[in-house]
């Protein structure tokens, strides 16, 4: 079952759409989206390696701008949509909390946490809700973000067909593992503060 998954992904990642579908899920990942871009931009540069510098910087550009409409929904929308997302994530009541964090310590934590299992979007959204100085929010967010895709498309480049070698014999592994990584995200962001 899992070879043909994988199969089929690798079909998928060399379908002519596979970049605006890599696009959408690097911008929802950032605002609301639970699943991470990885799940797309591994197949795709594997399928086809000397892309992955291209694949890294659409990852990076689109969650980017994901990461700017996560602001906003912190920023505009903190009683409806942020408010939500929040409690879901389990920072509701640690919001006083991250105000004085973020006061010092802002810039470190979008840095870091961008690069972590913590779901990004939740990096976004508090950003908007504590008003964070929107213009180092995205330089800040293209630096973090920039590293984890494009330090994974190096990994790929360099070790494409180790990788590819693995995922062919292990790839029930590697669906376990990224599971684990967006639980871990899940619960690292609950226990984070």
């Amino acid at each position: 079952m899992f070879k043909r998954l994988y199969h089929w992904t690798l079909s998928l990642a060399e379908h002519s759409r596979a970049t605006y579908a890599l696009a959408a899920v690097s911008f929802a990942e950032s605002s609301f989206f639970p699943i991470p871009p990885d799940v797309l931009l591994v197949p795709m540069a594997l399928a086809k390696p000397k892309k992955a510098w291209f694949y890294a910087t659409v990852c990076t550009i689109a969650s980017v701008l994901g990461g700017i409409a996560g602001y906003a929904i912190g920023y505009l929308l903190y009683e409806t949509v942020g408010l939500w997302l929040i409690q879901l994530y389990g920072y509701a009541q640690k919001v006083d909390t991250l105000r004085v964090f973020y006061d010092q310590w802002g810039w470190a934590f979008i840095l870091v946490k961008g690069v972590t299992p913590i779901p990004y979007k939740l990096v976004t959204i508090v950003s908007g809700l504590l008003e964070y100085n929107l213009a180092l929010f995205i330089l800040l967010s293209i630096i973090t973000r920039g590293a984890r895709f494009f330090l994974l498309a190096a990994a790929l480049n360099a070790w494409g067909d180790r990788i590819r070698g693995l995922l062919d014999r292990h790839f029930g592994l590697f669906l376990g593992l990224i599971i684990v990584f967006v639980i871990g995200g899940f619960w690292l962001a609950a226990k984070a503060f």
